[in-house]
């Protein structure tokens, strides 16, 4: 508190020590009588060295003063911190000491919020203290030693939690508790979703059909492309932008995989054919002829390539044998159009236009799993990076749903209508959402958190089926791909928390781009 410290007036006997015309003392200055307006009696009372003083003479132009100061608090602004009383508190506390230094304002919602932040939300309004103060002081009896007659302000009732006022600071739960509707929270309502592409890239060719799969994002965060007749590899890092390879005027890509090291690129094409490609070299390594119609589905499982075609077929190629395939799964009765090996490698998921979801082992050459639930094509396939054996899938036109089976036990555990075609899914492994794509007749992009399957964000932009999506090998940012020839960058995942935030500078960051793959 800010004391200005003020001079006692002289004393009656300074006054008679001025000059010869000084006159007695009158029965109102005596010293028994100054006693009653005193705050205390030793106040009053003046020192022997102090009368010892006053007895010199002085020119009378002079000030005499004691050498006995008294703080005095006329001069403090008790408005600046709220601290004066309200009018409603003074005129009912007229014997107040607190209520008599003037009338002031009730408490703001300002200093409700600041004096529960500092001191804890169950802290006694300050008029409440003050009658408290007052009630104690009127009471007949002295006071306890060493607690002031007007009560003490920054004592109250209850004891304030230490993390009371970190918690303005800390951005935790306790804000919620401190301040209900005022404060929010970081973990309090939806995650803010950048509602559009950071970074949009021009394709020419890229062709709007649905049982392709032509753009996959490698572990080395390499962007592949299928446009027409040729694949075309973006580094994401430096926007540099490769040739890969021309397959010509008689054939077509219709996928491509990236094996997991980030090194070999899967290319299936029209032809039938499964290509293997040293990305790093730009040199074909390998060519499979091994199906008789196209293969628009590729996925890998460590050296094992699995490739599905429209001749209904589903081949594993392994790179390390000489053989075109090592085993040939059958069930399907027509195109497959998804695969996805499970992130333990011990299942495969496979869609296709006959509308079923089967689950396949690695030795398997018939379904281990049949799930005939969904009433379109099955393309957009997700296995959890969370949960082993949650398996996430998507139907077609006719179908709109996302369901989700536990592989495990074999059971179906949910069913979401999204009102419009399923094109693909994909899950993040920093957090437990996922993303899905749409074609008719909506063209959106959604962001799931699962299990609740609450949207995050609805995404748009794309002008037609967004029949394309990667996922960048940091887990934060998608791209998407789409018949109006563009692919976009969305940032929609956070980030891992070991993980710094380089990663994201590396492709493209949040400013807003646009330029051609080719």
């Amino acid at each position: 508190m800010d004391h200005h410290l003020t001079p006692t007036p002289p004393s009656p006997m300074e006054n008679s020590a001025a000059g010869p015309s000084s006159k007695p003392p009158t029965p109102a200055s005596t010293p028994n009588s100054r006693l009653a307006s005193a705050p205390s009696s030793r106040h009053s009372a003046t020192p022997p060295h102090a009368s010892a003083q006053a007895s010199a003479p002085t020119p009378a132009s002079r000030t005499i003063y004691s050498d006995r100061f008294i703080p005095s608090r006329t001069g403090s602004n008790l408005a600046l911190f709220d601290l004066a009383p309200s009018p409603s508190a003074a005129s009912s506390h007229e014997g107040c000491p607190a209520a008599s230094s003037g009338s002031a304002p009730a408490a703001s919602p300002y200093c409700a919020l600041l004096r529960a932040a500092l001191f804890g939300p169950d802290t006694p309004d300050r008029v409440a203290s003050s009658a408290t103060a007052c009630s104690s002081s009127s009471s007949p009896g002295p006071s306890p030693v060493g607690t002031p007659a007007t009560g003490n302000i920054f004592r109250f009732k209850t004891e304030v939690r230490r993390s009371a006022k970190r918690a303005l600071f800390s951005g935790e739960e306790e804000e919620d508790a401190l301040f209900p509707g005022i404060f929010t929270t970081r973990g309090a309502g939806p995650r803010k979703v950048p509602r559009s592409p950071y970074k949009v890239l021009d394709a020419p060719a890229l062709q709007d059909d649905f049982y392709l799969n032509l753009v996959d994002w490698s572990s080395h965060n390499v962007l592949a492309v299928g446009l027409g007749n040729c694949v075309y590899l973006w580094n994401a890092c430096s926007s540099k932008v490769t040739k890969l390879c021309d397959l010509g005027v008689d054939d077509n890509v219709c996928s491509v995989g990236w094996a997991q090291r980030g090194t070999h690129l899967a290319v299936g094409t029209n032809q039938g054919k499964v290509q293997i490609w040293d990305a790093t070299r730009c040199k074909r390594i390998r060519t499979m002829e091994s199906h008789r119609m196209r293969v628009g589905a590729l996925a890998w499982s460590s050296s094992l390539l699995s490739s599905g075609s429209r001749d209904k077929s589903i081949l594993h190629h392994d790179i390390r044998a000489q053989e075109d395939y090592v085993s040939k799964l059958t069930g399907h009765k027509s195109e497959v159009c998804g695969l996805k090996w499970s992130y333990d490698n011990r299942q495969l998921a496979s869609g296709g236009n006959d509308n079923r979801l089967f689950v396949w082992n690695p030795h398997s050459v018939q379904p281990v799993l049949k799930y005939t639930e969904h009433t379109a094509a099955v393309k957009a396939i997700a296995w959890s990076p969370h949960l082993h054996g949650l398996l996430a899938s998507g139907g077609g036109t006719a179908d709109r749903c996302i369901r989700f089976w536990n592989t495990t036990t074999n059971t179906q555990l949910s069913c979401v209508d999204t009102g419009s075609q399923v094109c693909n899914l994909v899950w993040s492994k920093n957090v437990n959402e996922l993303v899905s794509t749409h074609g008719y007749s909506q063209n959106q992009i959604i962001v799931w958190r699962y299990p609740t399957m609450s949207k995050l964000a609805t995404l748009t932009g794309h002008t037609y089926r967004v029949l394309y999506l990667a996922i960048s090998p940091d887990g934060q940012t998608i791209v998407t791909g789409a018949g109006d020839e563009t692919l976009r960058f969305w940032n929609v995942f956070p980030s891992p928390k070991s993980q710094s935030s380089d990663s994201l500078s590396c492709i493209g960051g949040t400013s807003f781009v646009r330029s051609y793959i080719r």
